[in-house]
């Protein structure tokens, strides 16, 4: 590798999850306006889905795909709604976003809820079924006050 060449590059986390959708193009729209991400990248297939599209929110960032079952890339309608990957995001403000993401027609699986380890969280299902865990810091709790034994390694 040379030396001048950043790993990873600038604007690239070193950890990215990707979802794949059987309409890509349709989820990023939906993504866009439901859950706020704001697309920074997209590339286009031949026959006007997404192959590839880098989608962030906040410090965040995702990839969003094609579903294509021959590299075995799939969307949970393939899976007769099996969760394929699990995402937990923070946001601002857990309650408004869930009342945004309902609005354009999330399904909540979760309402806001305060939990045992500080975060207040809602969980949501885009059209395709990926789940979506929203959460906003609202107090820390040392790992003593947790209600089961923590192993720091």
């Amino acid at each position: 590798m040379a030396e001048d060449v950043k790993n990873p590059p600038d604007g690239m986390p070193r950890i990215t999850a990707g979802v794949y959708y059987q309409d890509s193009a349709a989820a990023i729209e939906w993504l866009e306006k439901a859950f706020g991400f704001k697309t920074r990248l997209k590339i286009p297939g031949p026959e006007g889905q997404i192959l590839h599209s880098e989608l962030e929110i906040g410090d965040g960032l995702i990839f969003v795909g094609h579903a294509c079952p021959d590299e075995k890339k799939t969307s949970p309608q393939d899976l007769d709604g099996a969760m394929t990957a699990g995402m937990y995001i923070y946001v601002d403000d857990v309650d408004g976003h869930c009342e945004n993401a309902r609005a354009a027609g999330a399904t909540i699986i979760q309402e806001p809820e305060d939990m045992f380890y500080g975060d207040r969280v809602y969980t949501a299902s885009d059209p395709e079924g990926h789940h979506w865990k929203f959460g906003t810091h609202v107090r820390d709790v040392p790992l003593e006050e947790m209600p089961f034994p923590v192993v720091e390694e």
